[in-house]
């Protein structure tokens, strides 16, 4: 690993971050196109024993969600189920059968959260519990009204990722992900070296060990450990998937709101089993993880030039911001070495769209088509980048739009007596001179 421009200022905000939580230990890393190009441990893993480190196992509580999301998105790409699929297709009979595979990724099920009491009894659910327990959740608020997190979702998730291959949610995530993508040291039990778990005394410099909770029949909500050189693997898939485990239109998909949790600021939303956090200027996708003695972060960034993921591993379970602080080291990083364009070079128009470029009208507003970058493009003036559509070729004179405005719509010329008279794009008509649509109808 080369080091990085930005290591001194990452390393800050690791021993800050150890310093003001007064957690035992904090560990992270950052990826870059595939490559870890920072990484950090401070503190103990076992107080008076263990040294943090990058290969030493820390419990990931929730970010086991976003595996357990991807299984079900490698079976929807295989055709074995559908997300719209309802409930009863996998699970019989059950009282919640209307409930769809998709709203349960999205925690837009209305499911209560838990699984009965255990967390207050600690006793490990068996797969008849978790059935039973099933049946009798309650639904406590209608479902696709809002976002209601839901660790009973994903186990249940994690039962029909089962049900659909014939085996278990363990034996496919170990098959299909795990040992694809080179994660041997994640794991459903702690494998040394291994980190204890801690509550951080609130009024004191002193800290308590917390069981080993074992989630059993919910294991696909929480159960896995991890270490900061495995999860970083899984950053980099979840900024880059290998194409042989996961297509990138499926993440994409799975990057898309489906709810958004704060509707007043809008900063949070959830995808397909993937939290999306605007932290400044970019939007990060990911998880977070809680369990007892453990908290934890694992995002993703990807745009255009960008491919690049952070975590952050920690044995307190409170008062520490692991998910904060993997976004803020995110961010860190691209801001202090930004990926840049390759420098402007020239290229040939293809002859038969030179008498498209220009300017274009509809509905009294100015819209540009232009050749940028080997496409065909259209933007409003003074457009803001995102929203340029991007055009692919679908016969002679149409197109469709791939990305940008009212992707997957056509555009298409017509013209008379061989000459352009309009473009139409989305149903609309587009002219070389602004008209009424009353002057267009009659034209």
């Amino acid at each position: 690993m080369t080091e990085a421009p930005y290591k001194k200022d990452l390393d800050t905000l690791l021993a800050d971050a150890q310093l003001a939580w007064r957690a035992p230990s904090v560990v992270a890393a950052v990826v870059r196109d595939g490559e870890v190009t920072w990484s950090g441990a401070v503190g103990s893993a076992v107080v008076g024993g263990l040294a943090a480190g990058p290969d030493v196992q820390y419990r990931l509580g929730s970010i086991t969600k976003t595996f357990t999301a991807v299984l079900v998105h490698q079976l929807r790409d295989e055709g074995v189920l559908d997300l719209d699929d309802p409930l009863d297709r996998w699970i019989p009979d059950s009282r919640h059968a209307g409930v769809t595979l998709r709203r349960l990724l999205a925690h837009a099920s209305g499911l209560q959260r838990e699984l009965g009491d255990m967390w207050a009894t600690l006793e490990v659910p068996d797969r008849d519990d978790l059935l039973a327990g099933f049946e009798a959740a309650q639904q406590v608020l209608p479902t696709q009204t809002s976002h209601h997190y839901s660790n009973l979702a994903y186990a249940i998730l994690g039962e029909v990722v089962g049900r659909a291959t014939s085996s278990t949610w363990s034996q496919q995530l170990e098959h299909r992900l795990l040992r694809p993508l080179g994660m041997s040291r994640t794991t459903l039990q702690p494998v040394g070296p291994r980190a204890i778990g801690y509550l951080s005394e609130p009024f004191a410099d002193a800290v308590r060990p917390e069981p080993d909770s074992d989630l059993g029949s919910t294991a696909p909500a929480g159960q896995l450990w991890s270490t900061a050189n495995d999860l970083v693997r899984w950053a980099a898939f979840l900024a880059d998937p290998n194409p042989d485990v996961l297509a990138v239109e499926t993440l994409e998909g799975m990057r898309r709101p489906v709810v958004v949790f704060d509707p007043a600021t809008w900063l949070l939303a959830w995808g397909g089993g993937l939290m999306l956090w605007r932290r400044d200027k970019r939007v990060h996708h990911g998880h977070g993880g809680a369990m007892p003695g453990f908290l934890a972060g694992c995002y993703a960034y990807r745009d255009d030039l960008e491919r690049a993921g952070a975590v952050v591993l920690t044995n307190t379970g409170r008062a520490a911001d692991a998910e904060g602080l993997a976004g803020e080291l995110l961010n860190a990083a691209l801001d202090a070495d930004p990926r840049r364009k390759p420098a402007w070079a020239a290229s040939d128009i293809p002859a038969e769209l030179r008498e498209l470029l220009g300017p274009w009208w509809s509905e009294g507003s100015e819209f540009l088509v232009e050749w940028r970058e080997g496409e065909l493009t259209m933007i409003g003036r003074g457009g803001a980048e995102w929203r340029r559509t991007r055009f692919e070729a679908a016969g002679p004179d149409e197109w469709r739009a791939a990305h940008g405005r009212e992707a997957g719509e056509r555009l298409r010329v017509v013209r008379t007596d061989a000459a352009v008279q309009r473009l139409m794009f989305a149903g609309y008509a587009f002219t070389r001179e602004p008209k009424t649509f009353t002057e267009v109808a009659s034209s």
